[in-house]
């Protein structure tokens, strides 16, 4: 009540819930620029709320300040594993109180704006796969697949949103290619094939100045590097090679395996697994990663795509 009137005075906007599951709901309906926290409450404590919070893409960037009578270092430590910005101790100053929420609202804002630029970056990428319509819906193919595999990997969950967004993104350095190189049918020469092979260097570049793409630059670049160093940019051999590109190029080439294209039928997934065993032969891949693939195609996609009807099926979840 003291919160509220302070702040009420101040100008802002002010609601209430009585419970976890109440502030739940209040902050799904009306997405408030800051939210106060008390720890003890009815029904679902505070911590718990914030992770909920925290976990969920509508709500994440809501900056959530922590209010209550306990004062010891395990509350505050949890607070903070459950992904709270701040902590005031009751009785709190007024000053401080309004000093903390005007720099958090702040802080919110700038978010905001960062959450438009990664919007923008995005609605290129579907620009430019627009632009080449042989792909079809291959960005949204892999970024289901990614985030799949990326679960079966049990890789942490920012590795699996890296993964979910190099699917947009991967080719979006593809933009500054000329379209006579881009939608040439047929095979390139070599001065078309020096111009294509820029793209991932390009795309680098357009998401440089992100730093929360800091994880989707290196996939960006070298989706393209081969096991043995005779891919490009940069020639990178083994595990010289980032972990996440490696894993990413596995979805992208089955993805293009299994979808049909104007020069190309879709080949089965089991025919698709079987190229890639040509290419670990090859030096191209690599190997152990690959057995980890298959096994997830033949023991866990395929499963579950075999649950979906056949008229929703798409190239992806082919089993013929």
């Amino acid at each position: 009540m003291t919160a509220v009137a302070l702040l009420s005075v101040e100008g802002y906007e002010m609601l209430e819930a009585d419970s976890g599951p109440a502030a739940l709901e209040c902050i799904k309906k009306t997405n408030p620029d800051l939210i106060l926290l008390d720890v003890m409450m009815p029904g679902m404590d505070g911590f718990e709320v914030c992770r909920h919070l925290k976990q969920d893409e509508s709500t994440r960037l809501i900056p959530i300040i922590f209010i209550t009578a306990l004062n010891d270092r395990r509350s505050r430590i949890r607070g903070i594993e459950a992904g709270g910005d701040d902590f005031l101790t009751k009785p709190f100053d007024h000053l401080e109180l309004s000093a903390r929420v005007k720099s958090l609202v702040r802080q919110k804002r700038l978010n905001e704006d960062l959450d438009h630029a990664e919007k923008v970056l995005f609605s290129i990428a579907k620009t430019v796969e627009t632009r080449d319509p042989n792909t079809g819906d291959h960005c949204e193919r892999l970024v289901a697949l990614g985030r799949a595999f990326g679960t079966y990997l049990n890789l942490s969950r920012p590795q699996i949103r890296n993964l979910e967004w190099a699917g947009y993104l991967h080719d979006i350095g593809k933009i500054g290619i000329p379209d006579a190189v881009l939608l040439k049918k047929g095979k390139f020469d070599a001065e078309e094939w020096a111009i294509m092979k820029q793209h991932v260097l390009i795309g680098e570049k357009i998401c440089q100045p992100l730093r929360t793409m800091s994880g989707v630059r290196p996939i960006v670049r070298h989706h393209h590097e081969r096991w043995d160093g005779s891919g490009y940019p940069d020639g990178l051999v083994g595990d010289a090679i980032p972990y996440m590109a490696q894993v990413f190029q596995l979805l992208d080439i089955y993805d293009a395996l299994t979808s049909e294209r104007p020069y190309k039928q879709a080949f089965s997934p089991e025919k698709a697994l079987e190229i890639l065993d040509e290419e670990v032969e090859r030096g191209w891949r690599n190997p152990k990663l690959v057995e980890s693939f298959k096994d997830f195609i033949c023991n866990i996609h395929l499963q579950n795509a075999a649950a979906i009807p056949e008229s929703e099926r798409s190239p992806l979840v082919a089993t013929g």
